[in-house]
């Protein structure tokens, strides 16, 4: 998978998160969690993004890691829909299991990434 790749899967997987969103019920509970799934699930595709245009490759790891956040985020606030009976969990697994496999990607992205990243040894010396 390249990154054109999971620049449409992130994509794809916030306009899913749109439409549970909406689908949610007009509760307190519903309008809360709703607007919290919102904000990370959306985020996941637009910090990616930012990843893609990282000036280098310690920036590139560097976003990776807020794009992995965002996704884990994401699958706790799935869970938190499901387990309190605000919507069928048979209707949010699909997503929660996108979430936990983005989780993963971008887990493993950022540890081959930070493999490449050059380390610098320090200027200064250590001294007995």
């Amino acid at each position: 998978m390249n990154r054109e790749d999971i620049k449409k899967r992130t994509k794809q997987f916030g306009l899913r998160i749109v439409k549970l969103v909406d689908a949610l019920p007009n509760t307190d509970a519903g309008r809360v969690l709703g607007r919290q799934v919102l904000r990370s699930g959306t985020s996941v595709g637009a910090n990616y993004r930012a990843a893609c245009r990282g000036r280098s490759l310690a920036e590139f790891v560097a976003k990776l890691g807020n794009v992995e956040e965002e996704a884990d985020e994401t699958a706790y606030w799935l869970e938190m829909v499901m387990e309190s009976g605000l919507m069928a969990p048979a209707l949010v697994e699909p997503l929660h299991q996108e979430a936990e496999e983005l989780t993963a990607i971008m887990a493993a992205s950022k540890k081959t990434a930070r493999r490449n990243v050059p380390h610098r040894k320090s200027k200064i010396e250590n001294r007995k």
